[in-house]
């Protein structure tokens, strides 16, 4: 069986710490055993590794959040990456492709797609081994697996089994009739009385199912042709795409630990301690979170039942029970990430400033981790001023090499090539001034530094034969 873990959507419901680039499941809020904090999708890797499963494993993720994954999971985390943002249906078919063809996975394989972000046991992993062997042994189309719900929610999807298949063995399976998305509460509990079972987002298929059901709708079931036709895949969920149109679908209970960490009033009912970050809670107080990002303090006194989040992204401060209502109060806001790990360390942004009509200014700190460097590159429409506040390396500009130390002051030119690499953890004032300062704006000539290294010294002795 081989494992997909999605890993792509964009982040509003935990506003002000999640954004575009950073989703819900790169948020370290999480405790380990060792008192550290760690994120979800953190978290779920590490469960994977110790049930067995993370040697099978892939995680699919859309290209801005590349240096995010690799940051938090390591450098050689196998991923799988749509060049765009698109939905579930075809983020799972581009995964499904890439195992079939650049994997060469057979097509007789189960293939089992979990979401990144549920907050569960062990238990779970090992009814996800259970589908394979069901899928298998039932013929079925899909596998889902479906949680026995606690109350009647309004939030989640309702799988509901054929009239009397209610038995709810972890190794048997039922046969689902119909689906019923985010019903009413007096829905809900109706559903709950047939069987019905909360959709945990867990699809298991044999991977010939997907291929010959994108050679179906005229899709190359190659992984670098579809890559070429991937914004023509329609942009809709797997399960509106494929699941709810099968004709065999069986789903699989699970009983066991589950919550969905997507509102600040779940994700804090799993954090072990009430403040992370500075601050203070009065002890009058009951029930409040603190989560501060900002390296100034924030202090509650006498409120009980709210949350407050704070980033370079905002500050929010909301009352628990409402605080799901965020998605939608933001949803129109278009903002540039001010916070972003990468897979060389962080950036955070200071200050972005209109200087003229057609010229602006942004002030970044960055912080590159000792050994890591960031890629050979150039911009178009900005120069940057560089000040070095901490730490010692090796920068790059135009083809030369040149050692740089705490308290050097480096000028790059629009369009020059440059990069840097820490030799200690180097902290670094990035001050940009041009017509449009965006990530995007990046040619990225080589990525390694021994790359780097390489191209220099070939330029160095270019110069010298010409002299």
């Amino acid at each position: 069986m081989k494992i997909v873990l999605l890993s792509g959507g964009s982040g509003k419901r935990l506003w002000p710490l999640s954004n575009d680039s950073r989703s819900k499941q790169f948020l370290k809020v999480l405790k380990t055993d060792s008192e550290q904090l760690e994120s979800m999708i953190q978290r779920i890797w590490k469960q994977l590794k110790s049930v067995n499963l993370q040697q099978s494993s892939y995680i699919a993720t859309c290209k801005a959040q590349v240096d995010m994954v690799l940051s938090q999971i390591g450098s050689d985390a196998p991923l799988i990456i749509e060049q765009e943002r698109r939905d579930t249906f075809p983020a799972i078919a581009l995964a499904s492709i890439y195992l079939y063809s650049c994997i060469k996975t057979d097509p007789d394989e189960v293939v089992c797609v979990l979401p990144v972000d549920p907050f569960v046991d062990k238990s779970y992993f090992e009814q996800v081994k259970v589908l394979d062997k069901l899928v298998q042994r039932s013929g079925a189309n899909i596998a889902l697996m479906g949680g026995t719900p606690i109350y009647p929610s309004e939030k989640y999807g309702y799988i509901i089994p054929e009239k009397g298949e209610t038995k709810h063995n972890p190794q048997s399976y039922m046969k689902v009739r119909n689906f019923v998305e985010k019903p009413k509460e007096d829905q809900a509990i109706s559903l709950i009385e047939q069987g019905g079972l909360w959709n945990l987002g867990v699809f298991a298929f044999k991977l010939k199912y997907m291929l010959t059901f994108l050679q179906t709708m005229g899709f190359p079931i190659e992984y670098f042709e579809l890559e070429k036709v991937y914004d023509q895949l329609p942009k809709i969920s797997f399960d509106y795409e494929v699941v709810e149109k099968a004709e065999h679908v069986i789903v699989v209970p699970y009983d066991g630990t589950w919550k969905d960490l997507g509102t600040w009033n779940t994700l804090t009912e799993e954090m072990d301690t009430n403040q992370v970050g500075k601050g203070i809670i009065s002890e009058n107080t009951k029930n409040t979170h603190v989560i501060n990002e900002l390296d100034i303090p924030v202090v509650v006194i006498g409120v009980s039942d709210i949350v407050v989040a704070s980033s370079p992204q905002g500050i929010l401060i909301s009352d628990k029970a409402a605080s799901h209502k965020i998605k939608d109060i933001m949803k129109s806001e278009k903002e540039r990430p001010m916070y972003e790990e990468r897979r060389w360390g962080w950036y955070q942004v200071l200050n972005y400033t209109k200087i003229s009509d057609n010229n602006f200014a942004l002030t970044k700190k960055i912080v590159i981790d000792a050994g890591k460097n960031i890629s050979y590159q150039s911009h178009s429409k900005r120069s940057e001023v560089w000040t070095i506040l901490l730490g010692a390396g090796e920068f790059a500009l135009d083809d030369q090499l040149y050692d740089v130390k705490q308290g050097d002051v480096l000028k790059i030119p629009k369009g020059a090539k440059h990069g840097i690499k820490a030799n200690s953890t180097l902290e670094i004032i990035e001050v940009q001034m041009g017509t449009e300062l965006v990530e995007e704006d990046i040619t990225r000539l080589f990525m390694t530094w021994d790359e780097v290294i390489k191209h220099c010294e070939e330029k160095r002795k270019e110069k010298e034969q010409e002299a």
